[in-house]
This record gives structure tokens, sequence and C-alpha cells, in this order.
């Protein structure tokens, strides 16, 4: 069995895919229309997906506080700097709970927390 992607309702498809875009590089793998109402995007590219979906009939989504989508990246400091020039704030952070890994949380348009992070242990790294 594999994870084939995680799936997020969104309130505005096309403010959405402009984030996962612009912050994570995340491009459309395929979009489509499922039915009048409702507008499905798959991005990344690989074998895990991010899955919007935004029904047009829905003003307003319910996201848990206690999940978050965690996305590794070669500097915290280099991310942290490409937020601020977008006036994205920092929910949290940054915290190192230990010397080989910092991170930092964000809010997508759509409220759903998202873990920037940096690993240096040479095991972790790719």
């Amino acid at each position: 069995m594999k994870f084939l992607w995680s799936t997020l309702k969104v309130r505005n498809m096309e403010e959405s895919i402009a984030f996962y875009g612009d912050i994570l590089g995340l491009k459309i793998n395929r979009r489509f229309q499922a039915g009048p109402d409702m507008d499905i995007a798959f991005l990344g590219e690989g074998e895990t997906q991010i899955e919007l979906i935004e029904e047009k009939s829905r003003t307003e989504i319910e996201l848990g506080q206690d999940i978050s989508w965690g996305f590794e990246v070669d500097s915290l400091e280099e991310m942290m700097k490409r937020l601020e020039e977008r006036g994205i704030g920092i929910l949290a952070g940054p915290f190192q709970p230990n010397p080989f890994t910092r991170f930092i949380y964000i809010l997508d348009p759509n409220g759903m927390k998202i873990q920037f992070v940096e690993n240096s242990h040479p095991e972790v790294r790719k």
C-alpha cells in the first residue's frame, strides 16, 4: 500500500493554487470540474500529492486544529525571508527540538497549518 494524496477543502481554488505554487513550488498535476459546483485540482509531482476541492455552494470549511502538513526546505532562513517578502506571517517558531532540526508554522489561505522543516542531520538529508 502507498499513500497517494491528502485532501483539503478550500474557500477559493485560485488563491489556494497560487499559494501552493508560489510558496511551495507545487504545480498542477491535473484539474477538473466534478459537476457544476465542484472544482478539483491535484498538485505535486511524484507519489504523494495534495488534492484541493472547492465546492462553490459551501462558504465555510472546517479544519482540525491538530493537523498540519510538513514540507522540508533546504534553508529555513531563506523560507522565512521568502514568506516575509510575500507578507505571510509566521504562526509559531522557529523551534529547534534537537541540534539537527528547525521548523516554523504558517497558515495557508484556508487556515491549514503548514510546517517548514530544515533537517541538517547527515542521515536525514538526501
